[in-house]
């Protein structure tokens, strides 16, 4: 009788930023733009061996009925900075940054993330995302007037176009022979012609082909385009389902998809973002995760949730009282400007509906319900029952590893990596050492070999025309 052979966990951390995963106003919270904490939790993920560090990305500063939204004033570093940065208080942790497609461009983009793979000798990750609201394109030229629905088709041809210009140089171009004085034994290398209805651009690739050929692509989409962006190009899925059915869905539908481009399941990482709480025993997390749901979840933010349903200024009820008794606005302006959570809600008059009747059943003022109906932590109990319950849904093929987000920040993943990582590896489920030097190695993905075929495809067309 066969045995399923036990899967290796992959395990990343999330410098969180500033939103309502963070509690700020804890004691033992740092700042979130000094470098010192992003390197507390870089070298703390590197010391439990974790596989890479990930940083989210804001191009503009959220609002709320026109004034900045109170957890974003802190100011969103830039990410290649931070990542360059890290790069040289680290060894083996992949370092992964999300850029945006819409607001920038290939050539830049590439030319970036392919210096920071040589910088960090072969760890660097790109998070491909799109930006769906033109409230974040008032920052840029083009001022958000790319509709919605040519985001991913810009991100295709982006992703695309970025891979022919990692591929112009295939690795073997540089002889450095002092004896001959030949340095290049390619004079055409990094040259690079593309013709698109997004990207019309030709010449040379300044960056020599980088330790991973190309970074480690991720994607976090979950429509069904995104689905299938992820499942035709991305290395790894930033993922928002971290419970067992759900997430064994999410699992099965985006891991069905690839073989429709020709690749295998090993050949994506699913990894949902996961919250966590510990304690010396379960009731002693719960206990505390209760407490943690309440500083995430003040009076004021409270009251600016229940904003993005019901699209009004209710700063004038009370976050201890009952909800509004009037009907949300459903007009097409959003009272919160830069947050997708605005949005996510379909219909507003239904969820209004439905969370009247929940307080009405339950008794619960606005912030109870709040705290009721948005995201609770991931993972909670004591060390031994939060590496169970993470070691079943990766055996049970709902996810293929974790995202950790600390809610402290710099100094929330430590316990984790003091006390649950450690049970991982008694299990035999995680490293205890680095096997490789790249993320790619950490990931079990291969380095892909560079295609030229589309590069020169298209620079035939271009000397034709």
């Amino acid at each position: 009788m066969s045995t399923k052979p036990l899967k290796q966990i992959h395990l990343a951390a999330h410098f969180p930023g500033v939103n309502n995963t963070t509690v700020w106003s804890d004691p033992a919270a740092g700042s979130h733009i000094d470098f010192d904490s992003f390197v507390h939790l870089a070298q703390t993920a590197e010391r439990a061996k974790f596989d890479f560090l990930f940083l989210a990305e804001g191009l503009r500063l959220r609002e709320q009925g026109g004034l900045i939204y109170d957890l974003d004033v802190v100011g969103r570093p830039d990410t290649f900075t931070v990542l360059a940065a890290l790069a040289g208080v680290t060894e083996r942790l992949g370092l992964t940054g999300t850029i945006n497609t819409t607001f920038n461009e290939p050539y830049e983009v590439a030319r970036q993330f392919a210096s920071l793979d040589h910088l960090s000798e072969g760890r660097a990750a790109w998070n491909v995302v799109t930006s769906w609201d033109a409230f974040t394109g008032e920052n840029f030229r083009r001022g958000g007037f790319l509709p919605r629905e040519d985001h991913y088709a810009r991100a295709r041809e982006f992703l695309s176009t970025a891979i022919e210009l990692f591929d112009s140089w295939d690795g073997s171009e540089v002889a450095a022979d002092a004896g001959s004085g030949t340095f290049l034994r390619d004079a055409r290398a990094g040259t690079f012609a593309h013709r698109g209805p997004h990207f019309d651009i030709e010449g040379r690739f300044n960056v020599p082909r980088s330790p991973q050929g190309r970074p480690v692509v991720f994607q976090a989409g979950d429509s069904d385009e995104g689905r299938e962006f992820a499942a035709s190009a991305a290395d790894a899925i930033f993922s928002r389902y971290g419970t067992l059915d759900e997430g064994r869905a999410f699992y099965a539908d985006v891991k069905g998809r690839l073989a429709a481009y020709g690749r295998t399941h090993d050949q994506l990482k699913i990894l949902p973002a996961a919250t966590f709480v510990l304690g010396d025993t379960d009731a002693e997390a719960h206990e505390a995760a209760h407490e943690v749901r309440r500083l995430q979840v003040s009076g004021q933010t409270a009251i600016k949730h229940l904003e993005h349903v019901w699209n009004r200024d209710l700063s004038g009820y009370d976050p201890d009282g009952p909800l509004p008794d009037v009907d949300p606005d459903t007009g097409e302006h959003t009272i919160a400007q830069g947050r997708a959570s605005a949005r996510q809600f379909g219909d507003p008059l239904a969820t209004a509906r439905r969370w009247r009747e929940l307080a009405e059943a339950k008794n619960l003022s606005i912030r109870e319900l709040v705290i009721a109906t948005t995201a609770r932590q991931t993972f909670v109990g004591s060390a031994a029952t939060v590496a169970e319950s993470i070691d079943s849904l990766v055996q049970a093929d709902a996810a293929d590893g974790f995202i950790l987000v600390p809610h402290i920040t710099p100094g929330g993943l430590d316990a984790f990596a003091d006390t649950v990582v450690p049970l991982l590896q008694e299990r035999g489920v995680f490293r205890s050492e680095y096997e490789g030097a790249t993320l790619r190695d950490h990931l079990g993905i291969s380095v892909p070999a560079p295609d030229r075929t589309a590069d020169r495809a298209a620079g035939r067309r271009a000397a034709a025309s």
